[in-house]
């Protein structure tokens, strides 16, 4: 790979068109035609592109969050990712950082790549908050085997809000205290193999209803309350020296002078409350510019980038216009606020490549055994205990499986199987459920027929019920869990934590998680 010179030769080398450039990062897409690479690479070579932010596929990107598109399985995407580096690295005049949101491993993007598991999972862990560190690491030698420098990750929005569209299980929890460790233990963990981090979503994503990829969510709470519970984990990490801080997109208007806009393109909050009440004083980077909350309300080509950099960020994320982007902070910039940005991320840069001159292990990290050690740690008795189990165990129970995927059957197979599933159990007393959502996030009732909800629910009822639920824990508020004899959260579906619920069930190993965020134990 080149070298990269100290900043001082850059300064002199770059003129201040390619200082802008190395502002932007473009977003790549692993599984791309032949024609959108050779156009990304051109772009790299003469605009000065500084960064790269991979994603899946163009189905996969930010503006489908929802899935709207066909996303194209490739078992060899992992490779694909690795040659795509090496061959923008290669036209590139200086080294690209190249970035990805790996917040569960890489397996957030790329097939067949370790998982591990949801941050409202390690939020459970109580204690040996070092197996959040080891997350971190593993996480840190999958991206360093790829080629990648910098993970866009944690997420240390504080999720209080359990219809959260986007957030809920990418959040450690409820709690400050618990958000801030975690994510603390994970940064370190990462940083331990020379990868960069990025906390976000400055200045707080968790009490919303609003998905950012689709619209603008507005926050309407006064300073103080941000100040006291958002704003804490930002506030503390800053302290720990941390890379980066991601600003997300989102409305807050007691932040911005009384202004509804984007936190993104607020110099209020970007230069006054980050950088000046906050003492941040590393990279500043922009959620993804193409998300719905703020490009469709600059069609402009340019705008968009020049607002986003003129309220302080330093790096522009997914931005989609960038020779008209280049031109705009041109004409309308002072070269002091350049060069301002340029040493920052050049340094960054800078600092992340001497880190990484050791070549390192091209092998992926397999995770089954940390897995099962953090399915030990998370599993949660939430009602009931041990001995409720016991005797439960000792009844003629029967066993009753409720799991599928989103893509497994149409409604009226789905209502089928549940008539099949009424039958089966009709004459039983004692039934243990083993729930699966077929999604983590919380549309459509975690992607569960009312008819699903309400079958589980007349069990609860009538019968004697032990369920183990495999999956966002926010899906309990849809439960009557008063009247279970006994409630597990196990919170992931991996063989590993299927395992340990197993063992938990025979009383071969007590549950040690905390719950890290609040249900409603009387619903319905």
């Amino acid at each position: 790979m080149k070298k990269i010179p100290n900043y001082e030769v850059a300064k002199s080398e770059f003129s201040l068109s390619e200082k802008v450039g190395q502002l932007f990062m473009p977003a790549a897409f692993i599984n791309d035609t032949e024609e959108e690479i050779q156009k990304l690479e051109k772009l790299i070579q003469e605009n000065a592109i500084g960064s790269l932010c991979f994603f899946h596929s163009r189905a996969s990107a930010a503006t489908n969050y929802e899935g709207k598109k066909e996303v194209v399985y490739n078992a060899e995407s992992f490779e694909t990712l690795k040659a795509l580096i090496k061959r923008y690295q290669s036209v590139s005049k200086y080294p690209l950082l190249i970035a990805i949101d790996a917040e569960w491993g890489l397996a957030m993007r790329i097939e067949n790549t370790p998982q591990y598991p949801y941050n409202i999972t390690l939020g459970a862990i109580q204690k040996n908050v070092g197996l959040v560190f080891d997350v971190g690491r593993n996480i840190a030698k999958d991206c360093k085997a790829a080629g990648i420098h910098w993970n866009l990750a944690p997420c240390i929005d504080i999720n209080n809000n359990p219809d959260n569209p986007v957030i809920g299980y990418r959040s450690f929890g409820e709690d400050k205290i618990n958000v801030t460790e975690k994510a603390l233990a994970f940064i370190k963990g990462t940083q331990s193999e020379g990868i960069l981090t990025s906390i976000k979503h400055f200045p707080g994503h968790g009490d919303t209803a609003t998905d950012s990829h689709l619209g603008l969510p507005l926050i309407e709470k006064s300073k103080d309350e941000l100040v006291a519970n958002e704003l804490y984990p930002f506030q503390k990490l800053i302290g720990e020296g941390i890379d980066s801080v991601m600003v997300g997109h989102l409305s807050v208007p007691t932040l911005a002078n009384g202004q509804k806009i984007s936190t993104s393109i607020s110099k209020d909050i970007i230069k006054g409350l980050l950088r000046n009440e906050m003492g941040f004083n590393g990279v500043v980077i922009s959620d993804a510019l193409n998300m719905h909350a703020v490009s469709k309300n600059y069609p402009n080509k340019g705008e968009l980038e020049w607002l986003a950099f003129e309220a302080g960020n330093d790096v522009l994320c997914f931005a989609e216009h960038i020779p008209q982007g280049i031109e705009t902070i041109l004409k309308n910039a002072f070269e002091e606020r350049i060069e301002e940005s340029f040493q920052r991320v050049w340094k960054l840069k800078e600092r992340s490549f001497q880190i990484q001159t050791q070549e390192s292990n091209t092998n992926l990290e397999n995770p089954n055994e940390l897995n099962r050690r953090l399915a030990e740690n998370s599993l949660t008795l939430l009602k009931g205990s041990d001995t409720d189990i016991a005797t439960f165990r000792s009844t003629d129970f029967c066993t009753l499986t409720i799991k599928r995927s989103m893509r497994d059957s149409e409604p009226e197979e789905i209502l089928d199987r549940l008539k099949e599933m009424k039958s089966e159990v009709e004459k039983e007393k004692d039934i243990l459920i083993l729930l699966t959502p077929p999604q983590v996030k919380p549309a459509n009732i975690f992607g569960l027929l009312q008819q699903e909800i309400d079958f589980v629910n007349a069990l609860i009822r009538t019968k004697s019920v032990v369920l183990y639920l495999f999956g966002n824990p926010y899906v309990l508020n849809h439960l009557n869990i008063q009247n279970a004899k006994a409630v597990v959260a196990v919170y992931q579906n991996f063989t590993e934590f299927q395992d340990v619920a197993t063992e938990h069930f025979l009383g071969k190993l007590k549950a040690k998680g905390k719950l890290p965020v609040s249900v409603n134990m009387n619903a319905n």
